[in-house]
């Protein structure tokens, strides 16, 4: 299992339910490894799509609490089991953990991969994704070239976790 996501230099990654910012290429990278495969995420992150549409050309499972909830196209499942058991129908394709918090905090120990895009910023946020600097067992395994959007730095960098629990 993989994780992706865009975090500022305090591991930010949200405010009132948005991304801190939108850089094109940091969606368009997003899209290249995601399309395809599974996205796994809770409901805020899916309300936070246009319309609230799952992503297109993706299997979309949200994870919540709310038995009644309609994913407008989306998978959903109320638990860990009901995920894992939804997972093993794609064994052929690769699951990405895309948020928000609750969901990155939940299913960090169980990626083997870490796709950060890291903000050379410091933004005003609410909703942050754990320090993969400090979180026991991960490491930087790539920092791509310095990239910037407007006056923003930023770098595509890959964390490891040197042993992910297994979910299935």
């Amino acid at each position: 299992m993989k994780l992706i996501v865009a975090a500022d230099k305090n591991w930010a990654i949200g405010k009132n339910g948005q991304l801190l910012v939108r850089i094109s290429n940091d969606m368009k990278n997003f899209r290249q490894l995601t399309e395809g495969n599974v996205v796994v995420m809770g409901r805020k992150t899916l309300e936070s799509f246009p319309n609230g549409m799952p992503l297109p050309k993706r299997v979309n499972i949200v994870l919540t609490h709310d038995k009644n909830y309609n994913g407008r196209g989306a998978v959903v499942v109320n638990d860990e089991s009901q995920l894992r058991d939804e997972l093993k129908k794609y064994d052929d394709k690769e699951v990405f953990v895309i948020g928000g918090e609750s969901i990155y905090r939940m299913m960090l120990p169980y990626c083997d991969t870490a796709y950060v895009t890291k903000i050379d910023y410091a933004y005003e946020a609410d909703t942050w994704m754990p320090d993969l600097d400090r979180e026991e067992g991960w490491s930087v395994v790539e920092r791509g070239e310095e990239q910037t959007c407007f006056d923003l730095i930023y770098y595509f960098t890959t964390y490891k976790n040197e042993s992910p629990k297994s979910f299935s």
